[in-house]
């Protein structure tokens, strides 16, 4: 089963958790032990949101609003895409991700299973 993590912070000021050399190099030595276990697929760290953007779908108007999202609670700091039998299985690896536990904030990593073929297979032909 593929699933996407998704790293989500919330009580943080986005240009004060910038990526320190030591959180680097601490995410770096998980991200080997991922794919030396053959799990991650894909991954990354996102910018703040600052140098970001929205685009809004409401009512059939289509806006778009330019970062920061002040009115976000949560930041998602970035993503894996893993390769895993079960949502156990990536649970149990979530769970070994680093975390700095006097950073003051709180911290979530998200395990969301991607749709696949099986999943539309009672949907059948319309028409």
């Amino acid at each position: 089963m593929k699933v996407m993590v998704v790293i989500k912070v919330s009580g943080a000021d986005e240009d004060k958790i910038a990526p320190t050399r030591e959180m680097v190099a601490e995410m770096e030595v998980y991200n080997e032990k991922l794919i030396k276990a053959g799990i991650m697929l894909d991954g990354g760290g996102l910018k703040p949101s600052s140098e970001g953007a929205q685009v809004v779908f409401e009512g059939g108007a289509t806006s778009v609003v330019d970062g920061p999202f002040t009115e976000s609670k949560e930041i998602i700091a970035g993503y894996w895409v893993w390769q895993v039998s079960s949502l156990e299985e990536a649970v149990e690896w979530a769970r070994q991700c680093p975390a700095n536990p006097d950073s003051g904030m709180r911290e979530v990593l998200e395990v969301r299973p991607y749709y696949e073929d099986e999943d539309f297979a009672d949907l059948g032909t319309q028409g």
